[in-house]
């Protein structure tokens, strides 16, 4: 006799049956970095992803990516643990530099004043010069836009 499964759970069945690179323990594993490192060493060890066995974490500040590099046994043991299996044997270090880390935490963005725009004296003159048509013609009457309202 057939049963009728849920579609959460018969998608759950599919999608494990076709991971056969184990991607999907992955996904568990960057959506709970926080628990499975500590949220003090996973605040400064962002996970940016893998190459092969080695797992590549990003943090904000070179001296702290060095310091952690020293922890490397440890994050190892742990995520290793997390997954079950050693899926990595090596830990490398990058710095962020804006990239989005895996966990999905995002660096603070400051917010940064605005100075406004000052209208060039001459804005609008050059119109007939740059042609109505053509690249060059089209983005000066942008910019000529981009000041409408603003006088």
């Amino acid at each position: 006799m057939s049963r009728t499964l849920r579609a959460g759970a018969a998608l759950a069945g599919l999608l494990t049956s076709m991971d056969t690179k184990g991607r999907l323990a992955l996904t568990g594993l960057w959506s709970s970095w926080d628990q499975v490192l500590g949220p003090e060493i996973a605040a400064m060890a962002k996970p940016l992803g893998r190459r092969e066995k080695t797992l590549v974490l990003a943090s904000d500040d070179p001296i702290v990516a060095q310091q952690l590099g020293y922890f490397s046994p440890q994050i190892l043991e742990r995520v290793n643990g997390f997954l079950g299996q050693e899926v990595f044997d090596k830990v490398v270090f990058e710095l962020l530099n804006g990239r989005i880390p895996l966990d999905g935490a995002r660096a603070v963005e400051v917010d940064r004043e605005r100075k406004p725009l000052k209208r060039p004296d001459n804005l609008g003159k050059m119109a007939e010069e740059l042609g109505r048509h053509g690249l060059v013609g089209g983005c000066y009457r942008a910019y000529v836009k981009l000041f409408a309202g603003r006088e």
